[in-house]
């Protein structure tokens, strides 16, 4: 499997608020970390945010599984 998921459908958990979406950019950080931009499916409220957001940057470890488009 590569680490290279742009395009990818994915299901994410988000400091503890569990989401889904396509990722729309891979990286690596200083340091070799992974790193993912994810645009949601739907917009998530978060309880330090005053407006929902709809894209999240999430590590390598924080995702749960890759969703399937068929």
């Amino acid at each position: 499997m590569t680490w290279v998921l742009d395009g990818s459908k994915v299901s994410v958990n988000y400091l503890g608020v569990e989401c889904s979406g396509t990722v729309v950019e891979s990286r690596v950080k200083y340091g070799g970390a992974l790193q993912y931009t994810v645009v949601l499916d739907d917009a998530i409220t978060l309880p330090w945010r005053s407006e929902p957001t709809n894209r999240v940057l999430v590590s390598d470890r924080d995702i749960l599984m890759l969703v399937s488009t068929d």
